[in-house]
């Protein structure tokens, strides 16, 4: 059996979101399926590291897909012209990108659809191309996988598909995130935070995010307390806009803010360990990995009371309105009660068993072959 991959968010050292999610799950089904050729397509020399088993073929194809024009002469072009010389029995996608004009049988991975309903938040091209699209890559899709029962149920209703076509396969977290002594705890905070505990945010800087109303709202938090609590921020200003840039200099605790940037999965296991709690509330998730990465810390959790966030900390967590800086502030003051902190700690620690990489695999290894098997 041959199954072509595009693994072009496969990039050395950087990956974010969608490329860890690629990263575990291909990496166990190549490792649990050597009977498989599979083929990783890439759109750079790929890593090493990435190429997980001999039965792992790399291949480079062009132009690099960095720009929505490229994205199309990349997928309908290079992409088709691969697929139809090699002949696999499956073509998927991690990301959801999928050649429209090939007769491979093709699986696409979505993970939100968070630019159909936050336009705004994208730039005009990008968004053109995501709404032209990603309703043709979702009807072409021999089967379509997704993270969340919300995922699913959004792409039902935004594209019209049959929910039987649709599997849902939650995300895991990497199995490096496990509780810190409070002496580690410690030498962390002394490291980046000069010995004070901290909220941690983590995830890429885009506007669904909600950086700008968690900065207004970490300045309420401050303003009533008078603590000593410092805010993390781990992630690259790669969307940086002018919203979010206002919000944070217009703070008055703004020298409390720690920019870390991009971190690598071991520093960033030790932040999220070390952290006082996880603030994420961003306003759009597909999933929300952040959430059970602090669970298998055992470090209190503060989301969204909206899309899938709910449905992933299932009650392990303190829900807040992420449209409403009060109602955000309010629970970072909530959030001190040692009470509180035990009992979410206490339940994020048995709802983490609820995900796993290996069941990920797992499940997707068979969403695939119900393709493959028809």
């Amino acid at each position: 059996m041959k199954i072509a991959v595009n693994t072009r968010l496969l990039l050395p050292d950087k990956l974010e979101g969608i490329g860890w999610v690629m990263y575990e799950t291909l990496r166990r089904m190549v490792l649990s399926h050597p009977e498989v050729e599979f083929y990783f397509i890439f759109d750079h020399k790929p890593d090493p590291k990435y190429l997980f088993s001999s039965n792992v073929t790399p291949v480079v194809l062009m132009p690099p897909a960095r720009h929505p024009l490229l994205y199309i002469l990349y997928f309908e072009l290079s992409v088709t012209r691969f697929l139809r010389k090699l002949q696999p029995d499956l073509f998927y996608s991690p990301d959801g990108y999928l050649s429209l004009r090939t007769e491979v049988p093709s699986v696409a991975h979505f993970h939100d659809l968070s630019f159909e309903h936050f336009p705004n938040d994208m730039p005009s091209l990008v968004l053109w191309h995501y709404r032209k699209y990603f309703p043709q890559f979702a009807h072409k899709a021999r089967r379509i996988i997704t993270v969340s029962e919300f995922s699913k149920k959004d792409i039902c209703e935004c594209y019209g598909i049959d929910p039987g076509k649709i599997d849902v396969v939650y995300n895991g977290a990497n199995g490096i995130f496990v509780p810190l002594s409070a002496e580690e705890q410690q030498r962390v905070r002394n490291q980046y935070t000069l010995g004070k505990p901290y909220f941690m945010f983590v995830g890429s800087l885009h506007p669904r995010k909600n950086l700008a109303r968690l900065f207004r709202a970490y300045d309420m938090f401050k303003k009533q307390s008078a603590s000593d609590i410092k805010l993390v921020i781990v992630g690259e200003k790669r969307w940086w806009t002018e919203d979010i840039r206002q919000a944070y200099e217009g703070m008055d605790c703004k020298p409390d803010v720690v920019f870390l940037g991009h971190l690598s999965a071991a520093k960033l296991h030790e932040i999220t360990a070390a952290a006082h709690a996880s603030v994420y509330v961003s306003y759009f998730e597909g999933f929300g990995i952040p959430i059970v990465e602090a669970f298998r810390c055992k470090v209190p959790v503060i989301t969204s009371n909206v899309t899938s966030m709910p449905e992933v900390a299932a009650g392990a967590a303190l829900l807040v309105n992420p449209f409403d800086e009060n109602d955000i502030a309010n629970a970072m003051l909530k959030i001190q009660d040692e009470g509180l902190r035990s009992d979410l700690v206490v339940k994020g620690w048995e709802r983490k068993n609820c995900f796993s990489w290996d069941l990920a695999a797992e499940q997707l290894w068979q969403s695939l072959m119900n393709v493959v098997e028809k």
